[in-house]
């Protein structure tokens, strides 16, 4: 994983934002029951724009250490009170950059710990969300993501060739549309759609105006526009990196669905034909349900949904700045040449 926002944060107001919002910002949180987080459920909140739809408008934080997968060996919905604190405890000491290995001497990562950064760069909320739900996912009922299909697992096969032969040192790199649209800054990690929490940046700001919404997630820097006027969609043909979403109003909840993906627009390994399905339900003034389905036939042998409350937060959003695009990505490509001679 490449840490491009790093160089944005050289910044000295983004410096300033680092050091005054860097403790862990997720707090506890009542959403309503995770068996079925629905906007008919939601609290009478009820405030609105002027032009009469729900009042979405802010900025959310949806950082939280609660995985997307329920994790192997557990077959439970929700932890109790003592399990949640073990379990933050210790997801936490597996993900810290700057934990050593004691037995092995010098500086090495614990097993299992990811990328070895220094652990200030992130901020990836340290607790699970406040209903100690195992995963983010509601169904299926175990917290997984269904089995991919014999075509996806091919193709994921021959992806984790490609990989193995680029730890060998044998890179992809004839244009730079041979690298990932990561290595481009065109689209993050958690960026979305839909918008998954990460090791950073887990902010996204709404704003709303007549017939539309928008959404500008802290990573990267696109801003989606969501039609909520009921104009059509896009022709078939057309196709764009964050695809073609449409609004409509469910009673309080705002329901978006985005098709006309790009093929290299892949979550989690979905096609081109996916469709998506995200609600966005106010639950009160600090709490904003989230919740979003995945429906690719091609990838996966079923839809599949997850839920995440998003907390209000009294901060900016500050730009968002990706240079490898401008420079790693020239060096990759020079490298390779290098390399072939």
């Amino acid at each position: 994983m490449r840490y491009r926002w790093l160089v944005s944060m050289c910044a000295p107001a983004v410096l300033l934002l680092i050091v005054s919002e860097f403790p862990p910002r997720l707090i506890a949180q009542t959403p309503p029951s995770a068996a079925a987080p629905s906007a008919k459920s939601a609290s009478g909140w009820s405030a609105r724009t002027p032009d009469g739809q729900f009042d979405l408008e802010g900025v959310w934080d949806f950082s939280t250490i609660t995985p997307l997968e329920r994790p192997n060996g557990l077959d439970k919905q929700t932890f109790t009170d003592e399990e949640a604190v073990a379990f933050e405890r210790e997801e936490n000491q597996r993900q810290n950059r700057d934990l050593i290995d004691s037995k092995k001497g010098g500086a090495q990562y614990l097993p299992g710990s990811v990328i070895p950064y220094n652990e200030f760069w992130y901020e990836r909320g340290n607790k699970i969300i406040g209903d100690k739900r195992t995963s983010l996912i509601i169904d299926p009922p175990d917290g997984r993501i269904p089995s991919l299909t014999p075509a996806a697992q091919k193709t994921l096969d021959a992806q984790a060739a490609i990989a193995r032969e680029e730890q060998l040192g044998r890179v992809r790199a004839d244009s730079p549309q041979s690298r990932s649209l990561a290595d481009r800054c065109i689209l993050g990690f958690n960026a979305g759609p839909p918008m998954t929490p990460g090791a950073y940046n887990n902010y996204v700001q709404i704003t709303q105006a007549p017939g539309l919404v928008t959404l500008l997630v802290e990573m990267v820097h696109d801003v989606r526009v969501v039609p909520v006027d009921g104009r059509p969609r896009l022709p078939s043909v057309i196709r764009q990196y964050k695809g073609d979403s449409r609004g409509r109003w469910d009673g309080r909840t705002l329901v978006i669905e985005t098709t006309n993906f790009l093929r290299e627009t892949s979550f989690r390994g979905s096609s081109a034909n996916l469709h998506l399905v995200e609600r966005f339900t106010r639950i009160d003034a600090n709490t904003l349900l989230y919740e979003f389905t995945v429906n690719d036939p091609g990838t996966w042998t079923r839809p599949w949904t997850a839920a995440i409350p998003m907390k209000k937060v009294d901060a900016p959003i500050y730009e968002y700045a990706c240079h490898e695009g401008n420079y790693a990505l020239r060096n990759i490509l020079a490298g390779a040449r290098a390399q072939e001679k």
